[in-house]
């Protein structure tokens, strides 16, 4: 049975993986977007999913509005990863990577340090309850500067080690945007963050040669164009770099018109290292336990498949080699 098989999540997203309750109970309670008339769950439902056929990411995003709008104080980014967390527990998740991107949530006076220290709070009181660990990834937005990207590394370094292991560039994804981070995640790898790259999602290939050579990515999130040449390609599997692959979102963001054409299983069968992951669980209405069950039967793929993919995520995993061996203790 899937639920009951060890798994591990590195490609989550806070704001798109919140409570339809959580959510209606913080609007009702804050008064929050009452111009959407949110007065039940089915109606916060309608806000929170999206389309199952979204024209593009840009289309997708919207979803983000709302859970982000909520995602203002102290309170609630504690208690949303924290549910997060136990949600995650539930299905027997062993270890996530949550990610989000602190400057979105600034809008009612948090700085950049309040916020990272609240969310890691919502983490690490899961952990204390729950037999599941996490890690946080700090999100730098596509469509801000490398100034807001600097800063969200500075800040985000007195967390190193203390929850915070890596940072990732997110968003809305546009043709050679790599170029314009470079500084910045030179001093994140100069500071001791890992990278993981969004590319190669809504845009080509070109994003995860320039993610690899120019960033340093040691992941990419989604990679579903990797195969648009074959320098990229050979790059991507010679050098072990992971995709973190999220096959429901990619569908329903049009990064691939089917899931025939979504290349997951042929980059496995090849041994390039793919995981498999979520993306935005609420926004995407999808388990951790439900997207493997769908690729593994989609593929016609073996549970010894799976648990190639499993170690794959360990290896993958920025977390410290005693979780690791404490992962690997569940095969």
């Amino acid at each position: 049975m899937i639920e009951n098989m060890p798994k591990i999540e590195l490609h989550c997203h806070l704001d798109g993986s919140l409570r339809d309750e959580t959510v209606l109970e913080i609007v009702s309670g804050e008064n929050l977007f009452s111009e959407l008339s949110l007065s039940d769950i089915e109606k916060v439902k309608k806000v929170l999913i999206a389309p199952k056929d979204s024209d593009s990411l840009l289309d997708y995003l919207k979803s983000f509005d709302l859970p982000v709008g909520i995602m203002q104080t102290r309170e609630s980014l504690e208690r949303v990863s924290f549910e997060l967390m136990e949600d995650a527990f539930e299905e027997n998740i062993k270890y996530i990577e949550v990610r989000f991107a602190p400057l979105l949530h600034t809008k009612k006076g948090l700085d950049v340090k309040d916020v990272i220290e609240s969310v890691l709070l919502g983490i690490h009181k899961a952990e204390e309850i729950y037999d599941i660990k996490g890690s946080l990834i700090l999100g730098c937005m596509r469509n801000m500067s490398e100034e807001d990207a600097v800063l969200v590394i500075e800040e985000g370094k007195r967390f190193l080690g203390a929850g915070v292991v890596a940072v990732d560039l997110c968003g809305p994804e546009e043709e050679g945007f790599c170029m314009k981070y470079k500084k910045a995640f030179a001093l994140a790898k100069e500071y001791g963050y890992r990278i993981t790259v969004h590319a190669g999602e809504a845009a080509s290939g070109v994003n995860v040669l320039d993610a690899v050579t120019e960033l340093g990515a040691e992941r990419i999130g989604h990679g579903v164009r990797t195969n648009d040449s074959k320098e990229i390609y050979e790059l991507v599997k010679r050098k072990n770099i992971t995709l973190e692959m999220c096959p429901t979102s990619n569908v329903q963001t049009n990064a691939v018109k089917s899931f025939e054409e979504h290349p997951f299983y042929d980059f496995y069968r090849d041994g390039l290292r793919v995981t498999i992951n979520t993306d935005n669980r609420t926004v995407s209405d999808v388990t951790l336990s439900s997207e493997i069950d769908f690729v593994l039967n989609y593929y016609n793929m073996t549970d010894e498949d799976y648990y190639c993919i499993y170690k794959y995520a360990v290896e993958a995993s920025f977390t410290n080699e005693d979780t690791k061996r404490w992962l690997l203790s569940f095969l």
